[in-house]
Formats: C-alpha cells, structure tokens, sequence
C-alpha cells in the first residue's frame, strides 16, 4: 500500500548572477544534513512540511496580496482548499527556519532588512526559539508587527515523491526574488551548507558527480535555465499552468530509474532513497 503524501512547500530563491557575462540568474541551493532520512547530503531548495499553524484561522491577518480564496483557486487539488494559503505562509516560514531568510514586510510597506547587529540579533533569537518550539512564526510577526507579502511567491511547479517510498511528499514549488539586505545562513541542523549557482554550473556540478540532487531539483534548474533574468522567471511563473508531477521508479536492466509522466526515463545517476 502507497504511503500518503505530507503537504509541503518549496521556495526557489532567485538573484541576478554576480558575473551578468558569465550567469544571468543564480539559484540558492542547500545541503541537507547527511543524517537525515529523506535524500540525506543532497541538494534541495528551502522548504519543508507545511505546520497547522501556517493555515490556521488567525494567519489569514498577518498576509497580504493574497486570500483563502485565491489560494485555493491557484491550488485547486489541495484539500481541504482552507489549506491552500499555508503553502505561501509554510514556504516562507521553512525558508526563515532554514536558511534564516525572512520574506516579510513591516506595516508601512517595507520590507523586512536584516543587516544590523540588533537585526541578525533580534530575528536570529527569533529563529531559534522557533526551532525549538518556544514561540511560534506567526507569535513572531506579530510581535514585530509584520506582514507576509505573499504575491511575491510566483507558483512555479508541484512535484509529488514516488509511491513505492516509505516517506513521501506533496510539493509545491514557488519562485520569488530574494530578500534584499539578508544573508543566507543555514541552521546547521536541517540544512549543513548552502550555495548561490546559477542553474547551468548547479547541473553541471551534478552531472559531474560533485553534488547529489534528485528529480525535482533537476527537472526545476533546466526550466530556469532557459531564462535570461529573474523578472522572466516571475513573468513566466505568474501565467503557467502548474500540473501536478507524479514519477515512478523502475527496474531497467537491474538498475532503478525514474521515469516522468511522459514517459521520459532519467538513467543517469538516479537519485537513491534510503
């Protein structure tokens, strides 16, 4: 019997490359912790399991741009459709966990700048009590008196794990600018080291054995790197049909590949499952 998919979301983060002759977008990528359950020491976007508290009554107030019913129009297959604005807030909270990069603006329209000392300080002692459970990432906005600009999550894929997998996901993937005037550091946890690529060198590091990433990630970064800026990915993004990708893994010739829905078989270094 297959395993039923969590709901999750995953946050692509676009900047412009450093070298605009050598790469016209870069894309940041993490490491997961070698650890881990789920495609240990591979590399992933932020992202993680969406939390009850990411659609839960009270969260609709601390988001602008975007309402329960646009959400559930954009994400017609998530059920219950209430649950379909926590994909937006649980992108942009596992993206601060994470990587401690928070997508948030103060109530007069501006956006949320970590780059002091009492910045990292304050939203450093923030995410921490987060991960640990002390308080929770809406208590923190409203503390702060922030709000969640979610209309600059552009909804860009969905990607659902294989069904023979004991532990299985149902992604929404999501593209948006970075956050001006942030760094990314990761938790050290979760996530063990990041790096900004461009999607070409990302898959080209891949395709020689430098880094490990599977199906989605892969699939994701030759889409993005047809595009020559980040505003032709937003642009893009804010017009696409997003279907839902289900894979499955075969036996072929006594090696396991992942095969797409229309029928197209990655051999080459399939990702491995533990």
């Amino acid at each position: 019997m297959a395993t039923d998919p969590v709901d999750a979301a995953t946050v692509i983060l676009l900047r412009s490359g450093a070298d605009s002759a050598a790469a016209a977008i870069e894309v940041l990528l993490v490491r997961r912790n070698r650890r881990s359950s789920f495609v240990p020491g591979y590399y992933v976007f932020p992202g993680g399991v969406l939390d009850p508290e990411d659609w839960e009554p009270g969260a609709e107030r601390f988001i602008r741009g975007l309402d329960r019913r646009r959400a559930a129009e954009i994400l017609r297959d998530l059920s219950p459709s209430e649950k379909a604005l926590g994909a937006w807030v649980g992108g942009i909270r596992e993206t601060f966990e994470e990587v401690g990069l928070l997508i948030a603006r103060f109530a007069d329209g501006s956006p949320v700048a970590i780059r002091t000392d009492d910045e990292r300080r304050r939203f450093g002692d923030y995410r921490r009590a987060i991960i640990r459970g002390e308080t929770t990432f809406l208590q923190m906005l409203e503390a702060e008196n922030l709000f969640l600009p979610a209309d600059v999550l552009h909804y860009f894929s969905h990607w659902i794990t294989p069904e023979f997998l004991p532990q299985r996901y149902d992604v929404r993937f999501f593209v948006t600018p970075v956050p001006a005037e942030q760094t990314a550091v990761c938790d050290g946890v979760e996530l063990t080291h990041h790096s900004w690529l461009s999607p070409s060198a990302a898959l080209a590091d891949y395709e020689a054995g430098k880094i490990g990433m599977v199906l989605p990630q892969i699939v994701t970064l030759r889409d993005l790197a047809r595009f020559q800026t980040v505003e032709d990915v937003i642009r893009t993004a804010a017009r696409r049909l997003v279907p839902a990708t289900l894979t499955k893994i075969v036996q072929v010739d006594g090696r396991a590949v992942e095969v797409m829905p229309d029928g197209t078989v990655f051999t080459h270094r399939p990702p491995v499952y533990p």
